[in-house]
């Protein structure tokens, strides 16, 4: 639910969270992703770094250089409908779902009442958004989420998963990058990398930018991970409608 109005709460004494609702919601992103380049628009001194979420965009700031009353007043003062001029994209990733890649399709289908096939055809058939970047570096989530794949996180991590693991778990989905444990499902892999720190730029999927993904074969997954592993982008650029 959005909140009537953006609500200002201290994380420490060198951050400011601004708060825009609770919940996951493509209108209150494209706030949260409005106020943050509207930001960068009218620079502040003293602003260190944003970091944009689901429902809100937290700003690090430095408190010997800039007080906290005026960045709240720059914040409430400022037009932020910019974002919205940017251009929609979408991009197209690469995921095979077989085994050994889709670890876990199996078990998620049972707990969904669902054929493995139909899990499948659910995911790879969805439009989703990527919310933010978090947990760890490069992870990149992801709403839209069909409500016939919410399934909750498993109750205890599990061990790390692969590089490029695409996951489900809470209602979400999710791109990992790094292996990292998690109680999420693994139902794919992709081997695009999100996120390549000697690659310019290092995130090529903006927070806002739209995804879908394409089902492949063991074969062209090989195939694609060389040319990733290169440098390659394999992932497809599309204009969002």
């Amino acid at each position: 639910m959005r909140h009537a109005a953006p609500r200002c709460l201290d994380a420490g004494e060198a951050a400011l969270v601004v708060e825009f609702g609770d919940s996951v919601d493509p209108s209150i992103n494209a706030d949260v992703l409005a106020l943050d380049a509207a930001l960068r628009a009218s620079p502040l001194g003293g602003l260190v770094e944003t970091v944009p979420t689901y429902r809100s965009l937290m700003i690090h700031y430095d408190p010997l250089t800039l007080a906290r009353a005026t960045l709240v007043a720059h914040v409430e003062a400022l037009e932020t409908s910019v974002a919205e001029n940017r251009s929609a994209v979408r991009w197209i990733i690469p995921c095979c779902y077989d085994p050994p890649h889709g670890e876990d399709i199996a078990a998620a289908a049972e707990a969904l009442s669902l054929s493995p096939e139909r899990v499948v055809a659910l995911h790879s058939g969805a439009d989703y958004r990527a919310y933010m970047y978090g947990f760890a570096p490069g992870w990149c989530y992801l709403g839209g989420l069909p409500t016939a794949l919410a399934l909750p996180r498993r109750a205890a991590p599990r061990g790390p998963t692969p590089r490029g693991a695409v996951l489900i778990g809470g209602g979400l989905s999710l791109i990992g990058a790094d292996p990292m444990p998690t109680g999420w499902y693994v139902l794919g892999r992709t081997p695009e990398r999100l996120f390549a720190p000697g690659r310019d730029p290092s995130f090529f999927v903006e927070v806002g930018d739209a995804l879908r993904f394409e089902p492949i074969d063991a074969a062209t997954f090989r195939a694609l991970e060389e040319r990733s592993a290169r440098g390659e982008r394999i992932a497809r650029r599309e204009t969002a409608s």
